[in-house]
């Protein structure tokens, strides 16, 4: 089987509310929700992809701190579509705080949105 990368973590404060939040806002779905002693092996996956988002609740204050800001402001995570206008106007309706109004790039149809964490994504769909 060739490498891949298939879970990328992200620094949560409460595992339920960013649950709530990329399953109802993103529409990712919850893959994987275990318990490990008094930490939980939480995984939500966007539709259709095989890399997903383990969703790990800060332990430590150094973790807390980083909390919505893992990337030092810049955007940090992508999510792809294969229909920009259909997802963005789902994701506004359903809450997503946008930066931008959307944009058209060489690579992409693109627009800068925050997670509820303040974390910056790019929701973009490849020219």
């Amino acid at each position: 089987m060739p490498q891949q990368i298939s879970l990328v973590a992200l620094v949560v404060a409460h595992y339920d509310e960013a649950i709530a939040y990329y399953v109802d806002k993103l529409g990712f779905a919850l893959t994987s929700d275990l318990p490990q002693g008094d930490k939980r092996w939480v995984v939500v996956t966007p539709p259709g992809s095989s890399c997903g988002l383990l969703l790990a609740r800060a332990a430590t204050d150094a973790q807390a701190a980083r909390i919505g800001d893992q990337t030092g402001g810049r955007v940090g995570l992508f999510l792809t579509t294969d229909d920009f206008a259909r997802d963005h106007a789902k994701m506004t309706a359903a809450g997503v705080r946008f930066l931008e109004p959307p944009r058209q790039e060489p690579y992409a149809t693109v627009a800068v949105f925050q997670d509820l964490y303040g974390n910056r994504w790019d929701l973009l769909q490849p020219a």
